[in-house]
């Protein structure tokens, strides 16, 4: 009987926690879309209405915000070159980062640990401190404004995470696999393609989307090395327009729907690798 009594107790205790955690969950969500929503709600919304009440539900100015957003702030452009810019930053980061945590993760030279503790170390090093040196080389080679050149900057930054994350996976795929493909004949490309790579496409997903956001996003870098408004980021395309357009903020609130539009679908598209990824990644580390 007395067991019986604690096992109702344990499940009323559990209940209770679920429906706490429930409301937190709840709470954290719509703390964190609040923002975004106000946002959106206000980027149909004209100046003096934003001004009057920033949180009543209107449409006065409909898409004309979006329209004269799109406009002047030229994000046709600014979201090609955005997509050239993170697009070859994630290619140079998956490429080299795979390369290198192959063979710290796979362990095929002697004090991994040592070169692992040294990419470790510059994940603290800020970009800033290279920039001066960097941007004396790329002005003499002609490189400003060259996205696919400065995204080599970018991805070197990005670099010492991903190695961390792939070399996890790495770690994981059992060495007896590739031992025995070799002995059955198979080259170093055969074992890459049929073995490695799909064991380690969660890891590469993961490391894509988390490199192709920070690109995406990415200010400082692109701010320095990327001249001429023809040559803008859909980032520095709303910077510009923020700083020379303070007058409409209705227009301001729709160069950002505009530019996080994007992110938003892209991640809800690839959300489910993206998780699988970092969890298998958490289980096999």
């Amino acid at each position: 009987m007395n067991h019986r009594k604690e096992k109702i107790e344990m499940k009323r205790k559990r209940k209770k926690t679920s429906v706490w955690a429930v409301v937190v969950l709840v709470l954290l969500a719509v703390i964190c879309m609040l923002p975004m929503l106000m946002v959106l709600l206000n980027s149909f919304k004209t100046h003096t209405d934003i001004i009057m009440n920033p949180l009543s539900v209107k449409f006065s100015a409909g898409l004309e915000n979006y329209i004269k957003a799109w406009h002047d702030g030229n994000f046709g452009q600014g979201i090609l070159n955005s997509i050239v810019y993170t697009g070859c930053t994630v290619i140079v980061v998956l490429l080299f980062a795979s390369l290198a945590a192959y063979v710290i993760g796979g362990r095929k030279i002697r004090g991994t640990s040592v070169i692992h503790g040294y990419f470790l170390v510059t994940m603290t090093m800020p970009v800033y401190l290279f920039l001066v040196p960097l941007y004396r080389v790329y002005a003499k080679m002609g490189w400003l404004g060259n996205h696919v050149a400065v995204s080599f900057i970018l991805a070197a930054t990005s670099l010492p995470l991903a190695i961390s994350l792939l070399r996890a996976f790495f770690m994981a795929i059992p060495k007896e696999l590739e031992e025995a493909a070799r002995i059955d004949g198979a080259g170093t490309l055969q074992v890459i393609r049929h073995i490695i790579l799909p064991l380690l496409s969660p890891g590469l997903v993961t490391v894509g989307i988390i490199t192709g956001l920070n690109s995406w996003n990415e200010f400082l870098v692109s701010s320095t090395f990327l001249t001429g408004e023809e040559n803008f980021t859909a980032m520095l395309s709303l910077m510009s327009l923020n700083g020379t357009n303070t007058a409409n903020q209705g227009t301001n609130m729709a160069a950002t729907v505009i530019i996080v539009a994007p992110i938003i679908i892209f991640f809800v598209i690839m959300q489910k690798r993206f998780v699988e990824g970092m969890v298998s990644g958490a289980v096999k580390g």
